[in-house]
């Protein structure tokens, strides 16, 4: 998978509907102990709630959901649908209600839940993570100028420098920018320094 889409930051939101007060979490995760941990977090900290129900998606496959309570079908399963909807993946949801004593009914109540998945998505900002090349080069301290300028040049995104005997920096790239950067690291040092990859991970992607 060369990018996915995810939630930044743990975030939440509220609203009420018909007197019932729903609170939707959002956190990113990447696996599933982080997940229940979430849910669990939250039906503590709302033990008092009259349900705590829960969708969560990982890249590395599980895919759980539950009614907690509510009428099959009207809560557990319309919160992961907007999380399917919305592309997004390594994300836990917990939608939590306190009932206000009015019966919103199958429709209503899938409504309520679809929304609260909404908001918290929305509050934790969706983001796509892409996979970039890990990369690394030395070089002396007459060539760091114009090397770390080369950088952002190409569209890639400085993660340390160390200064010793020589610089080395360390960076990070779509792999698709690097036969361009690697030429032109050529042409800006007479081919005296090259640039090695040292991984892959992912990081956020700026559009």
């Amino acid at each position: 998978m060369a990018q996915y889409k995810t939630v930044l930051c743990e975030a939440q939101d509220e609203f009420v509907e018909k007197r019932s007060r729903f609170i939707g979490y959002a956190k990113p995760v990447q696996t599933e102990e982080e997940a229940l941990a979430f849910i669990a977090e939250k039906r503590s900290k709302h033990w008092d709630a009259t349900h705590n129900v829960y969708a969560y998606i990982l890249r590395s496959g599980p895919v759980r959901y539950s009614d907690d309570g509510e009428p099959q079908g009207t809560a557990g399963i319309p919160v992961l649908d907007v999380l399917q909807k919305s592309g997004v993946t390594d994300v836990v949801v917990v939608a939590t209600r306190y009932f206000g004593g009015i019966l919103l009914g199958g429709g209503g109540l899938v409504r309520a839940y679809s929304h609260t998945a909404s908001i918290a998505l929305q509050a934790a900002g969706v983001i796509t993570m892409r996979e970039c090349l890990m990369l690394s080069l030395t070089c002396d301290y007459g060539q760091y100028g114009r090397v770390a300028s080369l950088v952002p040049e190409c569209g890639g995104v400085t993660d340390d420098t160390i200064f010793e005997e020589k610089v080395t920096v360390r960076f990070h790239m779509a792999p698709e920018s690097l036969g361009g950067f690697a030429k032109k690291l050529a042409d800006a040092t007479n081919g005296q320094v090259t640039v090695e990859e040292t991984g892959k991970k992912y990081f956020e992607f700026q559009e």
